[in-house]
C-alpha cells in the first residue's frame, strides 16, 4: 500500500506542473514578487497552525512552489518568521505615526490613532494574530522587535504629551505607553465580538475615553 500511495503522487502533481501557478514558477517571477508571494503563504500557515506546527513543506504548498525555490529565500522557518514580523510591524508603524502626524489637533489626532489601529485588524486579522497571538511571542528577537514596536509607538504619543502639557518627559512616556496599550487590548477585544460591534463606533467609543482623560492634563502656559 506505501509504494502505491507514493507513486499515486507524481501523477497527481503533473496537473499542477502544467497549470498557470507552474508557468509563473518557470517564468521566474522577480525577486521582490517572489517573496511576497512566500510570505503570503507563510502567513497563512502560521495563523492556521501556530509557528510550532507549520512546516516549510506545507509553506511551500501553499506558494505553489517546490521547497528549493522556498529555501533560497528563506534559509530557515525561524528567519522566514522574523521577516514576515518585520514586516507587518513595520507597516504597523507606518501607519500609527502617519495617524499621529496626520493633524495638529491633539482631540482629532487621538481620534485618528484608535481608528487606525481599529482599522488595521479589521482589515488584516491575520497579520493581528501573527504578531500578537503567536506561539513564538517569548522568544528574544521576536519579543525585541514587539518591544521596538511598542517603544517607537508610546515614544511618539509621548512626545506630543510632553510638548502639550507640563508633564515631565518619564510622566509622558508613562502616558504614551498606556494611550498605545490601550488601542491594543481595545482592538484585539473589538476582534473577538465578531463582528457584532460597529468598528467605527468601538474606536470611538476608545478615542473618547482616552481623550476625555488625556485632555483633563493642564497645557504650558
Amino acid at each position: 500500500m506505501v509504494p502505491e500511495a507514493r507513486a499515486d503522487r507524481p501523477p497527481a502533481a503533473e496537473p499542477q506542473t502544467a497549470s498557470r501557478p507552474a508557468g509563473q514558477r518557470s517564468a521566474r517571477l522577480p525577486r521582490d514578487e517572489r517573496r511576497a508571494q512566500l510570505l503570503a503563504a507563510a502567513q497563512e500557515v502560521f495563523v492556521a497552525n501556530g509557528y510550532h506546527g507549520a512546516a516549510m513543506d506545507e509553506i511551500a504548498e501553499t506558494a505553489h512552489v517546490s521547497k528549493p525555490v522556498l529555501y533560497q529565500h528563506f534559509p530557515s522557518k525561524r528567519e522566514l518568521y522574523l521577516a514576515l514580523l518585520e514586516s507587518h510591524l513595520t507597516s504597523l508603524t507606518e501607519l500609527m505615526l502617519g495617524a499621529l502626524n496626520s493633524t495638529t489637533d491633539n482631540d482629532e489626532r487621538v481620534q485618528a490613532v484608535m481608528r487606525a489601529y481599529f482599522h488595521f485588524i479589521a482589515n488584516d486579522d491575520q497579520a493581528h494574530r501573527l504578531v500578537f497571538e503567536s506561539d513564538l511571542i517569548n522568544d528574544p528577537d521576536v519579543s525585541s522587535r514587539l518591544e521596538t514596536f511598542n517603544r517607537t509607538f508610546a515614544d511618539a504619543i509621548a512626545r506630543v504629551i510632553a510638548e502639550d502639557t507640563k508633564l515631565p518627559h518619564l510622566e509622558a512616556e508613562l502616558l504614551g505607553r498606556g494611550l498605545a496599550g490601550m488601542a491594543q487590548v481595545s482592538a484585539r477585544y473589538w476582534l473577538e465580538t465578531d463582528g457584532n460591534l460597529d468598528l467605527n463606533v468601538a474606536s470611538d467609543l476608545i478615542y473618547r475615553l482616552a481623550w476625555r482623560g488625556i485632555s483633563r492634563f493642564p497645557k504650558e502656559s
